[in-house]
């Protein structure tokens, strides 16, 4: 039996390299969101990645914590609101918290590791809905509902899910966050985009016009970046160093994503004719997001058949979209919002132990139980409702008040020269010859 004491350092630092991680990704947002971007809004959209965890970090300090985690009812919390005044695991932390294993007591972890691990979560919510909006969007708006999305509407589900909320009562299992976090963050954007309206020339005179992305090469690197973090994301989830827990989700999850990189690839080249590396690239990043919820409950055979399914659907919902006449840049509504979807209704389809979160076998097709499976799609369709109500009204009110989108002008521009009086790449020049 380890030292209570070593056990506690252990696990604390296990949280905090984790979260670090986490951090780490927004390096490969700001990496994948400008290169599927043009040149000329490649300052805007670095910016806008860069400020957001800043906005985050003081809007979930502020009040996000309290609502997420401080004692109160199923919809959110009402004790020890304001900058993390509440006693330590005074929320419904401890048992009631969904960290990871029933088996697992994390309680001894410090709660500013435990603060520092949420808030590169909810960062990471608000961080999803820049791709969504890129290149048209007002830098100052997107400061302000990205406040809007780590002070009130990320914590509040959060709250439901893992701060002990009505959800989690319902028996609800979200083990880092397909809906907590990437359903969360694509039904804000989704919400954006709609209100936002299309980029100039992308569906004009009833066309679908492709607007190529300036670097691919720099989209690479960035689904690197975030393959990499997302060990952090979901083994950190255990909240504790569990090493045969960490071991499992590490294995899900890297499966998951090579699955979906294979499918999306497959998939692309024979709806498109070619394999397209965008699609490759949202292919991995669509298998993360998919594993996110299950990937504790799963078996690693299960865990191949979901990321499969979610190559095949970020492709098709990329297609999707665009006959919906609903503007999205980097891909971000079928990577996250999508796959944020199937990856909560895939722990009620393949989850092995939905109480322990051990996976012995690769039982497919309900193996969580219809139970587990109605309470998968309860959330998905309360969140749903609340997340794109709250910020539709936000979006709305921002757009009444301040406006949310550029002049004709700044957009044909571009934002880097009008929204901050930079170019990312300033002096190049494109010579053609004859």
């Amino acid at each position: 039996m380890m030292d209570p004491n070593v056990k506690v350092i252990v696990d604390t630092m296990w949280v905090l390299v984790t979260a670090m991680l986490v951090f780490f990704m927004n390096l490969g947002f700001a990496a994948v969101e400008s290169g599927f971007a043009r040149a000329k809004n490649t300052v805007n959209i670095m910016s806008k990645n860069f400020v957001v965890f800043a906005v985050s970090s003081l809007g979930f300090l502020v009040l996000g914590w309290g609502l997420m985690f401080g004692n109160g009812n199923g919809l959110f919390g009402l004790e020890g609101l304001f900058c993390v005044s509440g006693a330590d695991n005074s929320p419904a932390t401890g048992d009631a918290y969904q960290g990871a294993y029933s088996a697992i007591s994390w309680t001894g972890v410090p709660l500013w590791a435990k603060f520092f691990f949420q808030l590169v979560f909810c960062g990471t919510a608000a961080t999803i809905v820049s791709g969504a909006v890129a290149e048209r969007i007002k830098y100052v708006s997107f400061i302000v509902f990205s406040f809007v999305m780590a002070m009130f509407i990320y914590p509040v589900v959060g709250h439901w899910v893992w701060g002990g909320g009505w959800l989690a009562k319902m028996g609800m299992f979200d083990f880092a966050g397909s809906t907590v976090v990437h359903s969360v963050g694509g039904w804000a954007a989704l919400a954006g985009a709609i209100i936002l309206g299309p980029r100039l020339g992308k569906f004009d005179n009833g066309d679908i016009k492709a607007i190529p992305g300036h670097n691919l090469s720099l989209a690479t690197v960035g689904t690197f970046v975030l393959w990499f973090g997302w060990f952090g994301f979901n083994p950190g989830s255990t909240m504790a160093a569990d090493p045969g827990a960490i071991s499992h989700v590490a294995v899900t999850t890297n499966m998951a994503a090579a699955a979906a990189i294979m499918s999306a690839t497959v998939t692309s080249w024979i709806l498109m004719g070619k394999p397209d590396l965008g699609m490759t690239l949202n292919g991995c990043l669509a298998g993360l997001v998919a594993i996110t919820a299950p990937c504790a409950f799963v078996g690693v055979g299960s865990a191949i058949v979901i990321g499969l399914i979610a190559g095949v659907l970020v492709v098709v919902a990329v297609m999707m979209f665009d006959r919906l006449r609903i503007d999205d840049p980097v891909g971000a509504l079928s990577v996250h919002l999508v796959n944020g979807v199937f990856g909560t209704i895939a722990v009620g389809l393949f989850a092995q132990d939905k109480l322990t979160g051990t996976a012995t076998g690769d039982g497919l097709f309900f193996g969580g139980g219809f139970k587990l499976l109605g309470a998968q799609l309860a959330a998905v369709a309360s969140v749903a409702v609340f997340v794109f109500g709250a910020a539709a009204v936000t979006w709305l009110v921002l757009k009444a008040v301040m406006g949310i989108r550029v002049s004709r002008e700044e957009e044909l521009r571009g934002l880097d020269i009008g929204e901050h009086g930079n170019e990312a790449y300033a002096g190049f020049q494109v010579f053609t010859t004859a």
